[in-house]
C-alpha cells in the first residue's frame, strides 16, 4: 500500500518529553523529565468512592453526554473559579480532554496558516507543536522574572499584527516564573488595544509555594467582563487530582465557547462523561482544597530539596532560580554545553531530564534544561542528582 499522507503530517513533530518518557519506563532510570505529579499522593480511595457513587446511578452513567460537558461539574467549577475572582456561567465554559485539547481547539477555530502567534521565551513545547501543526508562525517575546517585557511585546504586536498571544503567567512551564500584577495588567491592556486574543494557560496555579496569602490574579479575572473579553482561560484537573482522568476546562466569551464546542464535535463528540461525573462526585464529597494544600507543601519540600542539591553539587557555570510554585526548575548549564548531548550521557548513567531546546520558538539556548521535582521521592532525587553529576563529569563539564 502506498500511504498518501496529507502535507499537514510534516508539521507534526514528536514531543521531546514523550520520547524521553519511553526511555524512562521501569525502574532503571530516575526521571526528572516529564511533568508528572507524585502518583503516591493521588487520592485513590476518594476517586474510587466517587466512581462507585457514579456507577450506583445505573446504566445512565454510561450514556452519551453533552459536548459542552457534564452540567453539574461545570456548575461546580463555576463556584470554584468564583473563589479566584473568575465569574463565569456554565455557558461560558467547555469541558475538554485535558487542557491540551483546549489549546488545540482554540487554535483550530482561530488560526489560519501563516497567522502569527506570540509566545513566551521559552514556552510550553506541546503548545508550540499544536500551533505549528496548524501552520501558524510563532514569534517569542522577551521577558524576565516578573513577566513579559511590555516594550518588546508592544513592538511585536505592532510589527507582526498577531492573532493570538499564548502565555502561562503563573508558575510557567518550563521556567516556573510567575508574573507580577503590573505585567499582567500591562499585557491585558496592550492586547485589548490591539485586538489580540490572549490564551491564558493555567495548569499549575494552585501549586503555590511559600506565603499562601500571596495571590496571583489570572489575566482572565482582570478583564472587565467575560462577554467580549480578549482572554480565553484554560486549566486542568491533571495536576491537582490525577492526569489519568483527562479532564480540563476552557472559559471565555460565550460565542467562543459555542465555536469551540462545534470544533469539539468534529474531534471527539464529547470528553469522557464517566470521568466528569466521577470528578463531580469527588468535588461534592472530598476536601479537594485540603488535598491540594497537602500536595502543595509536599511539592515545595521536593523543590527545595532539588534546589539545595543543585547548590550542593555546585557544577561550574550552572545557574537557576527557585520557582514560586509549579513543577519545574529551569537550569542553565555552563555556556558551550549542549543539553541534548548531555542527556545521552545522563541516560547512560540512569537519569533523565528535558533539554531546553524544544521550549524555544526560535534561537534556542542549547545549554538549558527543564527538571521536574514533583515525581521522584527524596531518595530518588538524591540518587538522580548524583547520577547527573557523574554524567556531567564524564561529559567533561566538570573539568
Amino acid at each position: 500500500m502506498n500511504y498518501r499522507y496529507s502535507s499537514r503530517l510534516g508539521s507534526f513533530s514528536s514531543s521531546a518529553v514523550r520520547e524521553i518518557l519511553k526511555l524512562t519506563q521501569g525502574d532503571a532510570i530516575i526521571s526528572f523529565a516529564g511533568g508528572l505529579p507524585a502518583e503516591e499522593h493521588f487520592p485513590v480511595a476518594a476517586v474510587s468512592e466517587a466512581f462507585q457513587r457514579v456507577m450506583a446511578q445505573g446504566n445512565k452513567a454510561l450514556q452519551y453526554g453533552l459536548t459542552e460537558g457534564y452540567l453539574p461539574l461545570r456548575e461546580a467549577l463555576c463556584g470554584r473559579m468564583a473563589k479566584k475572582g473568575i465569574r463565569v456561567t456554565p455557558d461560558e465554559m467547555l469541558l475538554t480532554t485535558g487542557s491540551q485539547q483546549a489549546i488545540d481547539l482554540l487554535t483550530r477555530i482561530y488560526i489560519d496558516p501563516g497567522d502569527v502567534i506570540l509566545v513566551e521565551r521559552p514556552t510550553y513545547l506541546s503548545a508550540l507543536q499544536v500551533f505549528r501543526s496548524y501552520g501558524a508562525e510563532t514569534v517569542s517575546v522577551e521577558g524576565d522574572s516578573d513577566g513579559l517585557d511590555l516594550a518588546d511585546l508592544e513592538a511585536k504586536l505592532m510589527k507582526y499584527k498577531p492573532k493570538m498571544l499564548y502565555v502561562i503567567p503563573t508558575f510557567s512551564n518550563p521556567t516556573g516564573k510567575s508574573w507580577n500584577e503590573e505585567r499582567r495588567r500591562g499585557v491585558l491592556e496592550l492586547c485589548q488595544r490591539t485586538d489580540t486574543l490572549i490564551l491564558e494557560d493555567d495548569p499549575y496555579g494552585e501549586l503555590k509555594f511559600g506565603d499562601a496569602s500571596l495571590t496571583y490574579p489570572s489575566i482572565f479575572s482582570l478583564a472587565p467582563q467575560v462577554e467580549g473579553s480578549c482572554v480565553v482561560y484554560t486549566s486542568t484537573f491533571s495536576k491537582t487530582v490525577a492526569p489519568g482522568l483527562r479532564t480540563g476546562w476552557v472559559m471565555g466569551d460565550a460565542d467562543i465557547i459555542r465555536n469551540l464546542a462545534r470544533a469539539k464535535q468534529a474531534a471527539d463528540l464529547q470528553s469522557s462523561t464517566l470521568d466528569q461525573q466521577t470528578l463531580y462526585q469527588l468535588l461534592a464529597h472530598f476536601d479537594l482544597d485540603g488535598h491540594i494544600e497537602f500536595v502543595r507543601k509536599e511539592y515545595e519540600s521536593r523543590m527545595r530539596q532539588m534546589a539545595g542539591l543543585l547548590r550542593e553539587h555546585a557544577w561550574p557555570g550552572v545557574s537557576f532560580e527557585e520557582p514560586k510554585g509549579g513543577m519545574f526548575i529551569w537550569v542553565e548549564f555552563a555556556p558551550g554545553i549542549d543539553a541534548g548531548e548531555l542527556l545521552k550521557t545522563a541516560v547512560q548513567h540512569g537519569v533523565a531530564f528535558v533539554p531546553g531546546v524544544s521550549f524555544f520558538s526560535e534561537d534556542p539556548k542549547l545549554n538549558t534544561a527543564r527538571m521536574n521535582f514533583t515525581f521522584a521521592d527524596e531518595a530518588g532525587t538524591i540518587e538522580g542528582m548524583n547520577r547527573l553529576s557523574k554524567a556531567l563529569e564524564k561529559f567533561g563539564a566538570l573539568v
